[in-house]
């Protein structure tokens, strides 16, 4: 009998912390006027990053939160700061980002969610942010044990982040089923933004070739809807800085009788269906870019469903066009091993272990032979990604 008392007493006492928890982070989320969160498989860093120059530029302070590439934390002063985690990502992160934004007196947060489980999705839109819009950029295969293997699975899996009185924008070309019945169970409200300008023409800018279009209608959709002026709202967007893993080309330098190479990051993008809408992309803003076309894909031991994706999708013919493949990273010998059993003759698959940038692009220059070059980034950027990305900054000019 005596026991209970003690275990009755820890529990009393960890029901009051909660209760100060909630207490607090409702006290925090009181004092941001408005709450901007924004989900989706890709394109999440680049939308958040451009709602919230809309918005600056109508002069609201603004605090911001990236979490793709890089975990950024976006003052009102404009100033970003990289976040250092003493773990791996977790949801209570946000928790931070709130109480930031309130003690900083923010008009507005815009925050990148970082879920990718539904439960989790759950607890950190209505459980922490409890935004007032909700935008989900899109989704694709990715994250297939979490999320399932179809975009309609993952559209499911993504609607949990739909929280009660919440707007929701959608874009049209991505309106699935779940999100509208998701929206009926909590009161939201869906909003589709149409593919294309109220003009008539895309969004795409002059100067603004690496931004995807459909990445710049959203955040202009929100804008609007949030009372920025459209000219405004442009004005901010165009200033945006770009996050770190954004679609880049720098052309290397070297000397005046050696044939040009280009590098590209496309590492972002991370799974097979949005690394081809980067290459499309790419084949519009930079057609015939240069003679040789050769992958340097990132493989991550810890991603093994993303690694899997990338050899069904080699198999299925992913690669023709390129010269050949540097598989990088961790996995990069077995991984290698294993594309050679789908690749033609005439394409070359090289395993190149580790992250060391240079010894990466050493092997990669060497199988260039002497005609110009464009080596693409893809796969992951953690590791050797972020540490080629850095490598190309440093000894190229962007193109």
């Amino acid at each position: 009998m005596n026991g209970l008392f003690p275990a009755a007493a820890l529990l009393a006492g960890f029901l009051v912390l909660l209760l100060a928890e909630r207490r607090s982070l409702d006290s925090a989320r009181r004092r941001v006027r408005l709450c901007v969160a924004v989900t989706g498989t890709r394109g999440k860093s680049s939308v958040t990053r451009l709602i919230a120059a809309a918005l600056r530029a109508d002069g609201r302070s603004v605090l911001a939160k990236t979490t793709g590439s890089r975990p950024i934390l976006s003052r009102t002063d404009g100033a970003e700061r990289l976040i250092v985690r003493a773990g791996p990502p977790s949801i209570l992160e946000q928790k931070r980002v709130l109480r930031a934004a309130a003690r900083e007196r923010a008009d507005a947060l815009v925050a990148e969610m970082m879920s990718i489980r539904p439960e989790c999705l759950r607890a950190e839109a209505a459980g922490i942010l409890k935004p007032d819009v909700l935008v989900i950029t899109n989704a694709r295969v990715d994250h297939r044990e979490e999320m399932g293997l179809t975009a309609d699975s993952a559209a499911a899996a993504l609607s949990a982040a739909i929280p009660p009185g919440c707007t929701v924008l959608v874009p049209a070309t991505e309106d699935h089923p779940a999100f509208h019945a998701a929206a009926r169970r909590t009161g939201a409200r869906i909003v589709l933004v149409p593919g294309r300008a109220p003009d008539g023409e895309t969004a795409a800018r002059p100067g603004d070739d690496f931004e995807f279009p459909e990445n710049r209608l959203l955040a202009a959709a929100a804008a609007e809807m949030l009372g920025v002026p459209r000219d405004r709202a442009e004005a901010g967007m165009d200033a945006a800085v770009p996050d770190f893993g954004a679609l880049r080309i720098w052309r290397l330098n070297r000397g005046p009788a050696d044939p040009p190479r280009y590098t590209v990051s496309a590492f972002a993008a991370n799974e097979p269906e949005s690394t081809r809408r980067v290459l499309d992309r790419l084949a519009e803003i930079r057609p015939g870019l240069a003679e040789r076309r050769i992958g340097i894909l990132n493989l991550r031991q810890d991603r093994e469903d993303r690694t899997r994706q990338w050899l069904e999708a080699a198999a299925a013919g992913f690669f023709s066009g390129f010269a050949g493949i540097l598989v990088v990273g961790r996995p990069a010998s077995p991984a290698a091993r294993r594309l050679r059993r789908s690749a033609p003759a005439d394409r070359f698959i090289l395993g190149v272990a580790g992250s060391d940038a240079e010894r990466i692009m050493a092997a990669a220059e060497a199988r260039a032979g002497s005609l110009s070059a464009v080596f693409i980034g893809m796969g992951n950027i953690a590791g050797a990604g972020a540490a080629l990305v850095e490598l190309w900054d440093r000894s190229g000019e962007t193109a």
